[in-house]
């Protein structure tokens, strides 16, 4: 199974982590490379990266290691409607990474590189289209009804524009239905993506970039 991701090869990881829209803060350290970094779906002029020896060599390496794909679910063929697999038994702590790809229609869950949930979504229409670009989660809402859209149940919901654009259960994820723009899942990945997700983890939604074991992630 390929996994969904948008893939930025070539350079630093620091100067890959600015193309993807990650602008890295002046709290980033040897230690936490990522710290006091801001994440934004606006395209963002590459910028010169100016680092200075081990300190920033170990920098580097360490993000290369928590965002590059250690392992992929064993998932025999396309994932099908209603389908949904978890697996986080043995995964260590790390960064959370959440990938949809609209071509596929997936969405995958990442911790530490391990790909720990993976199933079918409901996405947007045309005239409701699901936004691609990479989104921090701005807030979460474990009982949550669309007022926009005839009081339609939303719980879990995990936010990632103003407007309202989210990943969501309470979804019917079936062949033949839609959403006004959110990611609807299967209540059972909804609710456990839910519970380790936190404000700030990034979402990265593609139309059609994948990438496999042993890439980077960013």
């Amino acid at each position: 199974m390929d996994v969904i991701l948008k893939w930025i090869g070539g350079g630093t990881v620091a100067a890959a982590l600015v193309l993807a829209g990650v602008v890295i803060g002046s709290g980033a350290s040897a230690e936490n490379p990522l710290a006091g970094a801001s994440v934004s779906n606006a395209p963002v002029a590459a910028k010169p990266v100016y680092a200075h020896g081990a300190i920033a060599a170990k920098a580097i390496a360490d993000a290369k290691r928590l965002y590059t794909v250690r392992r992929i679910l064993p998932i025999e063929g396309p994932i099908k409607y209603g389908e949904w697999h978890w697996d986080d038994e043995g995964v260590p702590d790390g960064p959370l990474l959440v990938t949809v790809d609209l071509e596929a229609r997936v969405i995958s869950i990442f911790r530490g590189g391990y790909e720990i949930g993976a199933a079918a979504v409901m996405l947007g229409t045309d005239d409701h289209p699901t936004p691609t670009g990479v989104f921090p989660i701005l807030w979460k809402q474990r009982h949550n009804v669309s007022e926009k859209y005839g009081n339609a149940p939303m719980p879990w919901s995990m936010f990632l524009t103003s407007d309202g654009v989210a990943i969501h259960g309470g979804s019917e994820v079936q062949n033949g239905y839609a959403s006004h723009g959110c990611v609807g899942v299967p209540d059972e990945i909804a609710e456990r993506l839910f519970a380790i997700a936190k404000k700030g983890d990034k979402v990265v939604i593609t139309n059609g970039q994948r990438m496999s074991h042993g890439d980077s992630i960013i």
